[in-house]
C-alpha cells in the first residue's frame, strides 16, 4: 500500500473523497488546509496501480478539472497513477566510508583510547541532514495528521480512569500506581465536568510540603484530605485552565496543542445532542500519537526521509558533554538522596534522569512517574526524603523496569527509536555506547515531538 495524498482546492464547506478504492460506497472526509479557506486535503492508503475518484462538495458531485481525469462508459472520473515509492537504503555512508552502523564500534575505540576522559565523546562523521529531508518529512506528517481525528486513538475496548475530586490524596495516587497512570483526570460530581488533572508532580509537591511539615503526617493529612484541597487550597496545585479536547479534532490540532500547552495529555469529552453533562472518552497523549503514526508508515518509511536518519545526527533529545545536541543530559548516582532528585525533576522541568554507575554505565531510570511508587503501603509516611537515596526508592518500582525505557545506540535510526516509544509503558529512551551501556543521551516522547513538528 501506498500513501496517497488528494487536495481539493476549489472551495466549499464539506468535502468527501470517493473512489474505487472506497467501493464507490464510503466516504473520506477531507480537512482544510491551514491558513487556506478553499483547499482540502486527505491521505489514503492506495496500491500501486491506476485509480478512478470524485469529490463530493457540499452535496454535489464534482471533478478537479486541473487534475488527471477520464471519461468512460460510467462517466467523467479524475484519475491518479500510484507508484510504488523508492525506499531509501538503510544504511547510510559516513565520510570515511564506512556504514553508520560502524559508529558505536568507533565509539567503542575511542573510548578505550580516551578512558580518562570518559565525558568527551568524538562527533561522528555523517552524511549531512538536508533541510528539505525535515521539511519534507514534517509537511507529510502534518498532512497525514490533519486528515484524522481523535476517535482513530480511541480503542474498540478497555476502560478510562477518572477520579473524583474528593478522594483522599492517599487513595488517589495509590490508585494511580496501581494503575500505571501518571497523569489522571479528575472528575467533580457536583458540577458534573472534569475539573483538572492530578499529576505526578501534584504528589511530588505534595510530599515535599509534608517533609517540611512533620506534624501534617502525623495527623494522616493524606488520609484525611481531598485531592481537590490540596490542589486548590494547600498548595493551589491547579494554576492554569483545564485543556480539554473535542473527539472530532484533528490529530494534528491535538499534537500542536500539546506541545503548544506544555502537557503531556488531555481529556476527550464528547456532549452528546441534548445533554450538558461531557463523557470522558478517552485520554490522549504523544503516546498515542507516535503509535499511530508508527501504525500507518511502518512500511513506507522512505516516504518520510527524517525518520532512516541516526538519532547520533539529529538535534534531538539530551547529550552528555561532548557530543553536543539540543541541551545537556542531566545524570545521577545511585546514591543521590531522594530530596534532591526531586528538586531536580521540578526545576530543571525534567520528567526523568538517568541514574548511573561511577563509569557512567546505566543502572535505571528514575521518572516522575515512579514517584506513585510511594503511595503503597504508605511509604511517604515513613521515608525521609533528605536521607532516603535513588536507590531505596526504585527497589519500590514495579519490577517490570525493563517496560518503563528503552535502549538504543547513536546509530539507530530515529524510526528504530519511534518504534521504541510506541510501546505503551515506554516514554523515553537512552542512548548508549555499544558494549560499554555508557549512557550518552535520552530522547524522550517530547523531543520526538519537538524535531518533527
Amino acid at each position: 500500500m501506498v500513501h496517497t495524498q488528494f487536495v481539493w482546492s476549489q472551495g466549499g464547506n464539506q468535502v468527501l473523497l470517493c473512489g474505487d478504492f472506497t467501493g464507490w460506497i464510503k466516504y473520506q472526509q477531507m480537512v482544510p488546509v491551514e491558513g487556506s479557506s478553499t483547499t482540502f486535503t486527505t491521505i489514503c492508503d492506495l496500491p500501486p496501480g491506476l485509480h478512478k475518484f470524485k469529490f463530493l462538495v457540499d452535496g454535489v458531485w464534482r471533478i478537479d478539472q486541473q487534475q488527471l481525469y477520464k471519461e468512460d462508459e460510467y462517466g467523467v472520473n479524475n484519475i491518479v497513477l500510484v507508484k510504488q515509492p523508492e525506499v531509501m537504503p538503510q544504511t547510510l555512508i559516513v565520510d570515511d566510508g564506512l556504514p553508520v552502523m560502524d559508529i558505536d564500534s568507533l565509539d567503542d575505540q575511542n573510548h578505550a583510547d580516551n578512558a580518562s576522559t570518559s565525558s568527551n565523546v568524538p562527533h561522528e562523521s555523517l552524511l549531512p541532514l538536508r533541510a528539505e529531508d525535515i521539511e519534507t518529512t514534517r509537511n507529510r506528517l502534518s498532512q497525514h495528521l490533519s486528515s484524522y481525528t481523535v476517535y482513530e486513538l480511541i480503542p474498540d475496548s478497555g476502560k478510562v480512569v477518572a477520579l473524583d475530586a474528593n478522594v483522599s490524596v492517599e487513595e488517589a495516587f495509590l490508585v494511580m500506581h496501581e494503575e500505571g497512570l501518571a497523569v489522571a483526570p479528575l472528575w467533580d460530581e457536583a458540577s458534573h465536568r472534569i475539573s483538572g488533572m492530578l499529576t505526578s508532580s501534584d504528589f511530588i509537591l505534595i510530599l515535599m510540603e509534608l517533609q517540611r511539615n512533620h506534624a501534617m503526617v502525623a495527623n494522616n493529612m493524606l488520609e484525611l484530605s481531598s485531592v481537590s484541597a490540596w490542589k486548590e487550597g494547600k498548595l493551589q496545585l491547579q494554576k492554569r485552565p483545564l485543556i480539554e479536547v473535542d473527539p472530532d479534532e484533528t490529530l494534528n490540532a491535538i499534537a500542536i496543542g500539546i506541545m503548544h500547552n506544555h502537557i503531556s495529555t488531555v481529556p476527550v469529552l464528547y456532549v452528546a445532542q441534548d445533554t450538558t453533562c461531557p463523557q470522558l472518552l478517552h485520554v490522549a497523549c504523544l503516546g498515542g500519537l507516535l503509535k499511530h503514526i508508527h501504525r500507518h508508515f511502518e512500511h513506507r518509511i522512505g516516504y518520510l526521509p527524517l525518520f532512516q536518519q541516526p538519532v547520533g545526527s539529529l538535534p534531538v533529545g539530551s547529550w552528555i558533554r561532548g557530543i553536543g545536541g539540543a541541551r545537556d543530559l542531566l545524570t545521577l548516582p545511585t546514591h543521590e538522596l531522594l530530596s534532591d532528585v526531586f528538586r531536580l525533576l521540578l526545576d530543571e522541568h525534567i520528567s526523568s534522569v538517568p541514574i548511573v554507575d561511577s563509569k557512567g554505565g546505566l543502572v535505571n531510570i528514575f521518572s516522575r512517574s515512579d514517584i506513585t511508587s510511594l503511595a503503597k503501603g504508605n511509604v511517604y509516611a515513613r521515608i525521609q526524603l533528605d536521607h532516603a537515596t535513588i536507590a531505596q526508592a526504585l527497589q519500590l518500582v514495579d519490577k517490570k523496569a525493563h517496560s518503563r525505557f528503552g535502549i538504543c545506540t547513536r546509530s539507530d535510526s530515529l524510526y528504530q527509536v519511534i518504534t521504541l516509544l510506541s510501546d505503551p509503558g515506554v516514554r523515553r529512551v537512552v542512548v548508549v555506547e555499544a558494549g560499554s551501556q555508557r549512557v550518552l543521551g535520552l530522547i524522550t516522547l517530547r523531543d520526538v515531538f519537538s524535531l518533527i513538528f
